[in-house]
């Protein structure tokens, strides 16, 4: 059996259990099980494969079949410049949350040496990512979860910048460390009513913690901005995500928490997506 004839195999079982991206998965999956990228698999569809090969391949389109996201599958998710690794105990990183990093970037001037703070780290896409780019600065992130923490770390060490991060397993509540020039933060947002509706690759396979905002969306929300207007310096920058229906409501909780709205950013969608606020 060549690539092509387990390609067509592989996209045949996903296009049967209601995969709309049936194709680009299984050449993904493929890709990843042959330890190769796309563009060279589709160069080499002639090419044979091994029983092995075949072995991951077919295993990697079972998981998929049952929803189980692409990034879970294959390790790693690619966000902003680098590729993160990720697992069942984070959130998958989206693009849509690359619009925090770079709205950041431009307030931080890259000779800068900010200290900046991370609520609800994940996998730490955010905060490496800034970091990255900006090489004089320091951060921390913060998790609930003790494996989001950890994975946070590996991905700290693999990006060659573990010595100017610290992670710590916190809930916001009692993390008291220090005072930041700048929070981010993507904290979940959706509503309990909502959350039933999301698709089944997220609803059945992402962290829960990672999504539910409690009954009306806006309960760590809140909390995010109640605790960042402790720990940020005066005239130091808020950064937060939220759901494009919960700006109104965002905003009103940040100017009692004393802070002033400098712009609301659009995602990919063009829909209301990112707060910059400061500290006043």
């Amino acid at each position: 059996m060549n690539y092509q004839e387990i390609l067509n195999k592989g996209s045949e079982i996903l296009k049967l259990n209601n995969i709309k991206t049936f194709n680009l998965d299984s050449e993904i999956l493929l890709s990843s099980a042959l330890k190769i990228d796309r563009s060279r698999l589709i160069l080499n569809l002639d090419k044979k494969i091994s029983n092995r090969e075949k072995f991951f391949f077919l295993n990697f389109i079972e998981r998929r079949k049952k929803n189980e996201p692409i990034a879970y599958i294959i390790g790693f998710k690619e966000f902003w410049k680098n590729k993160f690794i990720v697992n069942k105990n984070t959130l998958i990183p989206r693009s849509d949350t690359e619009i925090l990093v770079e709205q950041i970037l431009k307030e931080i001037n890259i000779d800068s040496a900010k200290k900046i703070l991370d609520i609800g780290t994940g996998s730490g896409c955010i905060i490496l990512s800034i970091l990255n780019e900006r090489r004089k600065c320091t951060g921390v992130g913060i998790d609930i979860s003790k494996n989001a923490i950890k994975l946070a770390k590996y991905n700290a060490k693999i990006q060659h910048i573990k010595n100017r991060i610290k992670f710590f397993n916190s809930n916001i509540d009692n993390f008291c460390r220090d005072k930041y020039d700048v929070i981010v933060s993507n904290p979940p947002y959706i509503e309990l009513n909502k959350f039933f509706g999301l698709d089944k690759d997220v609803k059945n396979h992402e962290p829960k913690s990672a999504l539910s905002g409690g009954i009306d969306g806006y309960s760590k929300i809140r909390l995010v901005i109640e605790k960042s207007s402790i720990l940020i310096k005066e005239n130091g920058k808020l950064f937060l995500e939220v759901g494009f229906n919960q700006i109104k409501g965002t905003l009103k909780i940040l100017k009692l928490n004393g802070f002033y709205n400098n712009k609301v950013v659009k995602d990919l969608a063009k829909k209301n997506r990112c707060i910059i606020s400061t500290k006043i």
